[in-house]
């Protein structure tokens, strides 16, 4: 295992991780409307599991005999629901491949891949229930349709 490389993309995870906090906890922030009631608390309890993350993974970088980044990535937002469980979805997609980028550096080191693959799972687990938040039902297809028609 090239334990520089293991530890520089860990920080880029890291980096990833912070841009979380601040995204979902931004998106927390200001939804506003009928949404506000049923997103608001999900995506600061996104927030508080992106930081759940940047600590495992800060931890480990500093285990790693690294230092870990305090750096964080653009933070997308907007006052559109939709667009910003679109931004959500993009952002769990981006750490799946992250994390799996980093499972290919551990090599056979294998408290380390199961580590990854822990947050791994949490992260697929992100891009299912955003995947799910934004499918469109034949039900709700069908009201959007039907209040066309009344405009």
């Amino acid at each position: 295992m090239d334990k520089q490389a293991v530890i520089d993309q860990l920080n880029e995870c890291l980096k990833h991780e912070w841009t979380g906090v601040a995204q979902y906890s931004q998106a927390g922030f200001i939804v506003e409307g009928m949404w506000r009631e049923v997103y608001a608390d999900k995506f600061l309890s996104d927030a508080k599991e992106s930081f759940g993350h940047a600590k495992l993974v800060g931890d480990k970088i500093a285990a790693l005999g690294g230092v870990p980044s305090v750096l964080r990535n653009e933070v997308k937002q907007s006052r559109d629901i939709r667009e910003v469980l679109q931004f959500s979805l993009d952002f769990e997609s981006k750490a799946v491949e992250m994390y799996t980028h980093a499972l290919e550096l551990a090599d056979d080191n294998r408290a380390l891949v199961v580590f990854l693959e822990d947050i791994l799972k949490e992260e697929q687990e992100g891009v299912d229930e955003y995947t799910k938040l934004l499918r469109e039902t034949p039900a709700t297809q069908a009201d959007q349709v039907s209040s066309k028609k009344i405009s």
